[in-house]
């Protein structure tokens, strides 16, 4: 809703902090790997750095490994399900690199990477050096990365902003500001949503469809069954750190039409994966026979590209026109 407070994911501990025993009905749980937000980053980085280790890998991020660093390898050591699974984050990363560079192609002159954590692509990927980077995302994660690349260079125009999302006027106020600098935005938000509120991922797009430079933004949703499946597999230790996946739309991407998007591309993660050779056998099997598109009632994800959505105009008629009293 337009308006509301969105409570986005925020760093809550530091690193170093001595954490509790968890008990929950009389059990003693173990001590969640992920501290806060910023945890994730280095963990879904483990996976960038595996696969860029592939002699047949579908992307290169040379920067990953020594982005996660020793805490994100422990991270991903503890996580058993996504050990097994890391399919969908190569599969997520590959979709998101071709959309970029096909809206790269396309004319954008600006990328607004929200939450952008440990992502390199502004290192690492084709593109020209005109071309606007913003990264947002908390101070401590953006603190950490500079850290690590201070020796590389960026092959396009990078800049960093230090923003707590949850803020909602001062993401406001980022927004317009960056509205005034370019002529077609492209917005990425890798990651983020499954962290949010129904409201506030409504209220995060409405904020971004009130700048009409920002012409389109790219997504990743998960099912509600997915999000079923992942709730007994790995969430744990995202409840325990305070950051429970919640957002997972019985509409899918067409949720954002309220907000003035609708999807332009929708790519499911598990075709992806097994368009790359990712899948594990069975699934392969699986994917033969299931349809692409958004299946809120199955496990599924998906990559999408929205743009603002155009309200269909038509001619007054006779009662538009008509006198009031």
């Amino acid at each position: 809703m337009q308006g509301a407070k969105a409570e986005l994911p925020r760093s809550n501990e530091s690193s170093t902090s001595i954490r509790a025993p968890v008990y929950i009905c009389g059990m003693d749980l173990p001590e969640s790997p992920i501290y806060d937000i910023s945890d994730t980053a280095r963990w879904v980085a483990v996976y960038r750095a595996r696969e860029s280790e592939r002699p047949d890998a579908v992307f290169r991020d040379p920067f990953a490994q020594r982005l996660a660093g020793e805490r994100g390898q422990q991270i991903a050591g503890s996580m058993p399900f996504a050990e097994k699974n890391s399919w969908p984050f190569v599969a997520r990363t590959w979709l998101i690199d071709r959309l970029i560079s096909e809206q790269v192609r396309g004319g954008i002159d600006a990328v607004v990477n929200l939450a952008a954590g440990l992502d390199a692509r502004p290192y690492r990927m084709d593109l020209p050096p005109s071309l606007q980077w913003v990264e947002v995302d908390l101070p401590e994660i953006l603190a950490h990365k500079e850290e690590v690349l201070r020796k590389e260079k960026p092959v396009c125009a990078l800049e960093r902003v230090r923003l707590d999302l949850s803020d909602v006027q001062a993401r406001r106020g980022l927004f317009l500001q960056l509205g005034r600098r370019a002529n077609r935005v492209l917005v990425v938000t890798e990651g983020l949503l499954v962290y949010l509120t129904a409201e506030e991922a409504a209220a995060l797009g409405n904020d971004l469809a009130a700048q009409p430079v920002f012409q389109h933004w790219i997504l990743d949703v998960a099912s509600p069954a997915l999000l079923k499946m992942l709730a007994k597999k790995m969430a744990a230790p995202l409840d325990q750190a305070g950051i429970p996946l919640k957002f997972a739309p019985e509409t899918g991407p067409e949720f954002f039409i309220r907000c003035g998007w609708e999807p332009k591309q929708i790519h499911s993660v598990m075709h992806a994966a097994a368009k790359i050779k990712r899948l594990p056998l069975f699934l392969r099997l699986i994917a033969m026979i299931s349809p692409a598109r958004f299946q809120p009632n199955r496990p599924w994800s998906g990559v999408c590209l929205m743009g603002r959505r155009v309200l269909e105009r038509r001619p007054p008629t006779q009662a538009d026109q008509a006198p009031t009293n």
